[in-house]
């Protein structure tokens, strides 16, 4: 086992069950850890306003947001790696332009969350915020990430493309798309990290299930893909665990890591 100090999580699909809890097990687990000394860390997809319920009962050292263009430690924001007031306005025309019409899109804002479309009540993730409804047919305020939703592979595809200045990334579970910086990636968002910490990537157990997380497993020093993870995840990884469901975390913690410690 390798020396680890920092514990990185994704949350969906990963830390989070699929009703979109961390099990009292997990937490129970991961609280131990911290009592022998390890930091606890989130690199998350999600927005820093949709991750907060879980950040709450976490209380982790370290939050990676975004898709990494966001990066806090111990309450401090360590890099903000998003677009411009004016690259996201850019962007939000390039994207009505490129798909020939409004997609459905979002856009986590630095402080807000924001969003053109309109769920019916039973379809709406509780665990995220509504946000603020607008058109983004004015909308100028510096971004971290866009998403957008389409059924057309090839439309992403063709909008990846015509965005040499963005990385594009699918999300596995549905028809969602994220636009970030170029560059911009968990991977990119641990170095800053590190660096601040004055940590390396070796000293880091980083634990995944989707195409976002690829990036991160291969850079830190333990690679973790859970039992649930899309199979080039689980291929990618040192270790494949058990489900999101099924306590994977909390058994891997227990059985290979704590009796170490």
């Amino acid at each position: 086992m390798k020396h680890i100090r920092l514990l990185l999580f994704d949350l969906d699909g990963t830390l989070l069950t699929s009703q979109k809890t961390i099990s009292p097990r997990t937490l129970s687990a991961l609280m131990r850890c911290r009592e022998k000394g390890l930091s606890i860390g989130v690199a998350t997809s999600r927005g820093k306003q949709n991750a907060l319920s879980y950040l709450a009962a976490l209380q982790p050292d370290a939050v990676i947001s975004s898709a990494g263009a966001l990066v806090v430690a111990g309450g401090e924001t360590v890099a903000v790696n998003g677009f411009s007031g004016t690259m996201t306005r850019e962007l939000l025309r390039s994207l009505k332009v490129l798909a020939g019409r409004t997609l459905p899109m979002t856009v986590d804002g630095v402080e807000e969350y924001y969003r053109n479309y309109q769920l019916p009540p039973e379809e709406i993730d509780r665990t995220w915020e509504t946000g603020t409804l607008t058109d983004f047919s004015d909308f100028d305020l510096p971004s971290l990430k866009l998403c957008f939703e389409t059924d057309d592979p090839a439309l992403a595809e063709h909008i990846g493309a015509a965005l040499p200045h963005c990385d594009l990334i699918r999300f596995s579970d549905g028809n969602w798309y994220k636009l970030t910086p170029r560059g911009v990636t968990k991977e990119s968002a641990i170095l800053q990290l590190c660096s601040h910490l004055g940590i390396t990537p070796d000293e880091i157990a980083a634990f995944g299930d989707d195409y976002a997380d690829l990036g991160m497993l291969g850079l830190c020093g333990l690679g973790i893909a859970m039992g649930n993870a899309i199979p080039v995840v689980q291929a990618a990884a040192d270790a494949v665990i058990g489900s999101n469901d099924e306590d994977g975390i909390a058994c891997w913690l227990e059985n290979e890591l704590l009796p170490g410690l």
